[in-house]
Order: C-alpha cells, then sequence, then structure tokens
C-alpha cells in the first residue's frame, strides 16, 4: 500500500461524536501498550501520527485517521493494566463494544497481541466477541523482534493453540525492524 496522506480527524467518546460514516473503517484493538500506535505509525510510514507512550492507558478515545483520503484507521483505547482511573476503565467497555456493534462503515479489526504473553480471558473474549458479531479479525503478534527465531515460533503455537486458531492465522510484527508489515497491509487490503 503506497500511503499518499494520513491525518488524524476527531476523537469521540460516542457515535454523535464520530465522524461521518462514509469511508471504511479498520479498527486497531488490544491490551495497554502492546503496541497498537506503533503497528498503525509503522503501517502508514509516520513516526508521531499516532501518540506513542510508555505509559499503559495513553488513548483513552477513539481515534479516527483518514488514510489517502480512502479509508479510515480508528485507534481504539487499549485495555487491561492502564494506570487509569477506575470510572475511565468502567467508560471503556461500553465505548468501545458501541463503536465495534454500530459502526455501519467498519470492515473488520485488526486485534494486537504481544507474543510474549500467552492470551488471557479477556483476549479470548474479544476473539469470541468478534465471531459472535460476525466482524472479521486480523490477528497480530507484536513485539517478535524481543524474542529468538525458536521461542518466536514456540509462542506462536502456543498462542494459536489458546486461542483455537490456525498457527498461520497469527501475524509476527515488529515495528523496529518492520518485519509483518507487507503481511498486515495484505490482510488489511482484503477487508477493504
Amino acid at each position: 500500500m503506497i500511503i499518499k496522506s494520513a491525518e488524524f480527524v476527531k476523537s469521540a467518546v460516542k457515535p454523535s461524536q464520530y465522524p461521518p460514516a462514509i469511508l471504511p473503517e479498520i479498527a486497531f484493538a488490544g491490551r495497554s501498550n502492546v503496541g497498537k500506535s506503533s503497528l498503525i505509525n509503522t503501517l502508514v510510514n509516520r513516526k508521531h501520527l499516532v501518540k506513542i507512550s510508555r505509559t499503559p492507558g495513553r488513548t483513552q478515545l477513539i481515534n479516527f485517521f483518514n488514510i489517502n483520503g480512502a479509508f479510515s484507521f480508528v485507534d481504539l483505547p487499549g485495555y487491561g493494566y492502564a494506570k487509569v482511573p477506575l470510572a475511565v476503565k468502567k467508560k471503556w467497555g461500553p465505548m468501545i463494544e458501541t463503536y465495534l456493534s454500530a459502526r455501519k462503515t467498519l470492515q473488520g479489526v485488526v486485534f494486537i497481541m504481544d507474543i510474549r504473553r500467552i492470551p488471557a480471558q479477556e483476549e479470548l473474549n474479544f476473539v469470541e466477541w468478534l465471531d459472535q458479531c460476525a466482524l472479521p479479525g486480523i490477528l497480530i503478534l507484536t513485539k517478535m523482534d524481543k524474542l529468538s527465531k525458536t521461542k518466536q515460533a514456540k509462542q506462536q503455537n502456543s498462542i494459536a493453540e489458546t486461542l483455537a486458531v490456525k498457527k498461520d492465522d497469527l501475524i509476527l510484527f515488529s515495528a523496529k525492524s518492520r518485519q509483518g508489515k507487507d503481511s498486515v497491509w495484505k490482510a488489511i487490503e482484503k477487508l477493504l
């Protein structure tokens, strides 16, 4: 995919704040600090389109980005151990669920997991929920550069088994080396 333009459109909490539902959308979801922002920035060849933070839970709103004037990337708040007030955390679930279940232009969800972690119940629930909603998902394992090739293969097998998917359904990605970028784009282009 050749990226000619990538720009922030707006942040939202509820449907009345979303941009008009005109362009097809691809949402990015995953646990806090899993590398959602780094993945999006790598895909669009930008360093700072999406703000990156070492502190989990910085993305607290649904952020919309216009890509090439042809489609949108939607960065969803991370879930999990984010150090944010409990009241904010409680709003995230309904906010994300409302977006995912009601957005007519949503074509699919890029679901991001850290290759070093075996999926917990939250990840299993999310994958199951995508199936129930008939939302296509692209499963990405980030931070592959942090493991040896042998450990990558072992983790990929374990994660596939835990999620009850085929090993080949999991795309390995590294923002550092950019490995896996083309595979992610091919999967996104299929959904678009």
